[in-house]
């Protein structure tokens, strides 16, 4: 990519130096069972890549059993862990995993199906304005809507003050299904926020519409507003903020340690979930193009897998895992984990491993298939383990 086009992100991790790439291992692919279709790649390895198997032996604890469908899973300056549970609260835990505060003074929240409290995201500049972005389902005119909002926390790590909703992402929609929603840092402090496209067949075209604000990637200011100098700023009838869209439901986000780019995740219907590198003015494609196909067995649209104009996902998979939060492992505990990138599965209940090199996925490892957990959120901790939430409110460490 040309650097004049290229986003530097502020990372959220809590560990520093970056170690080379580890050479893939071949192994069969990981997946198998049969796809859902028939549809073949654009390039080779851009799905059920060769397999690969960690040499580290693992230690899995169970640090806390008592989350209640936690969502988002931040790690703090200083090692402890901010929480969000999708019915609407935040908690700080420390870094051992027990309980250590509620945060209260967070907005009325419309909770249901998909809906709740959602990402959260310390500002670039945390430790000195104690600033805390999140996102969360609210009810508007016409139905539900995703909505950004900022707080500071208060010195006692208690309470949001001065809450202000800097961002509507419109339309509304009469459902409760795929908000997407997570929030990531430049390195100038702005944010780019994903939108899902709510799931239904009379809105998802939306995430097509630069008019709308549903099934794309934003990119706005700590206060709301576009961010100057946008792939579409200056166009009549779009909105400025977009700086990507074609998503179906991003709920996994993260930047690259090593590129500084933006990397996405997204759920397909069945089959077709996506990991993109996110770059500014691209179309990815839902649901014109797609690897998956609707839940009733038809195809979506005209079934269409590559199109000119199109951004091809960096890898996908079908049958579908369901992927959710996903993470760059920093840490120098396992050192041959550096830099490889980790996909929290829902449906798939395992946590992916993905060796990357030049943007491609060279192998994949599917690990703790046998806790059989819906993995929604990770990050690499201070310790250099990895941490991971699921559904099931279990919050574990993974590491030696």
């Amino acid at each position: 990519m040309p650097v004049k086009n290229k986003i530097i992100l502020m990372g959220v991790l809590c560990t520093g130096a970056f170690m080379g790439q580890v050479k893939a291992q071949s192994l069969p692919p990981v997946e198998t069972q049969k796809p859902n279709s028939d549809y073949k790649p654009a390039v080779a390895g851009q799905t059920r890549i060769g397999g690969t198997q960690t040499k580290t032996k693992l230690v899995v604890t169970v640090i806390n059993k008592q989350l209640k469908s936690p969502w988002a899973l931040r790690c703090l300056p200083d090692g402890r862990f901010l929480i969000t549970e999708k019915g609407g609260t935040m908690k700080i835990l420390k870094a051992d995993g027990s309980f250590d505060k509620d945060i209260t003074g967070l907005p009325a929240i419309a909770v249901g199906g998909q809906g709740g409290l959602l990402d959260v995201n310390f500002d670039s500049s945390f430790t000195k304005n104690r600033t805390l972005f999140f996102t969360y389902s609210e009810q508007a005119d016409g139905g539900f809507q995703l909505a950004v909002a900022k707080g500071k926390l208060s010195a006692d790590d208690s309470k949001l003050e001065n809450v202000q909703v800097i961002y509507h992402a419109k339309p509304a929609y009469n459902g409760h299904l795929q908000f997407g929603s997570r929030v990531v840092f430049d390195k100038q402090g702005n944010l780019f926020v994903s939108t899902g496209e709510h799931g239904a067949e009379d809105i998802r075209m939306k995430a097509q519409d630069l008019g709308a604000a549903v099934g794309k990637v934003l990119h706005i200011t700590r206060d709301g507003k576009p961010v100057p100098g946008g792939p579409f700023a200056g166009k009549s009838g779009v909105l400025p903020e977009i700086y990507a869209y074609g998503l179906r439901n991003p709920e996994g986000m993260t930047a690259n340690p090593l590129t500084g780019e933006l990397w996405e995740a997204e759920f397909g219907p069945r089959g077709g979930d996506e990991i993109n590198i996110i770059r500014p003015g691209k179309n990815y494609g839902w649901p014109v193009v797609t690897y998956g196909i609707e839940y009733s067995g038809q195809k979506v649209g005209e079934g269409i897998q590559q199109k000119e104009g199109v951004t091809q996902p960096v890898y996908y998979w079908d049958p579908s895992i369901s992927p959710c939060g996903i993470t760059f492992y920093t840490g120098n505990l396992i050192p041959e984990w550096k830099n490889n990138l980790f996909v929290g599965a829902l449906g798939g209940s395992h946590i992916a491993r993905l060796v990357i090199k030049n943007n491609k996925v060279i192998a994949e490892e599917r690990l703790l298939k046998d806790k059989n957990e819906r993995w929604r959120s990770l990050v690499t901790g201070k310790d250099g383990a990895l941490y991971g939430v699921t559904d099931s409110g279990n919050f574990y460490r993974i590491g030696k």
